[in-house]
């Protein structure tokens, strides 16, 4: 199968869309993912897929902790800026929780230290044991199909 068939693939699952954080040396790095899941409730346990390219690999492997900031529908612009897809790189200011960088007006901020780290064909999968969360009543930005898109509640059927 051709890479562009699975990657077509991939898209037509709707995903939420998440700002991964960490800190070394006083320095935030950020990168937009969708890649993400829960592991487990007992212990609190997530996962993260890190492309090898990614230069914030390096930075995650080193600090031993990342966040997790699910975004709003109100913060696309704040993806496309971690994502690269913006002509000019804006500065983003980061709140704190658990002493772990997050994005203010997040849907959810999730802080974690990396349990295990497993190497799978082009990905690094960091396992994360939740330290901290923190959450606000907000739409989630979504991605489908290689788009952003808003949520939109649908009616239940009247029985």
């Amino acid at each position: 199968m051709d890479d562009r068939l699975f990657r077509n693939a991939m898209s037509k699952f709707a995903t939420g869309v998440t700002v991964i954080a960490t800190e070394t040396n006083g320095k935030v790095h950020g990168m937009t993912a969708n890649a993400f899941m829960s592991v487990s409730l007992d212990p609190k346990l997530i996962v993260i897929s890190i492309g090898e390219r990614a230069n914030i690999l390096s930075k995650i492997k080193d600090s031993g902790i990342f966040t997790v900031n699910i975004l709003a529908d109100d913060q696309k612009e704040l993806s496309m800026n971690f994502a690269g897809q913006l002509k000019e790189t804006k500065e983003v200011s980061f709140a704190r929780l658990n002493d772990m960088p997050v994005i203010d007006g997040a849907v959810a901020q999730i802080a974690c230290e990396v349990s295990a780290i497993h190497v799978e064909g082009d990905h690094t999968l960091f396992i994360g044991r939740v330290k901290d969360v923190y959450l606000e009543e907000k739409d989630p930005l979504l991605f489908f199909n290689g788009k952003y898109r808003s949520m939109i509640a649908v009616e239940e059927p009247i029985s």
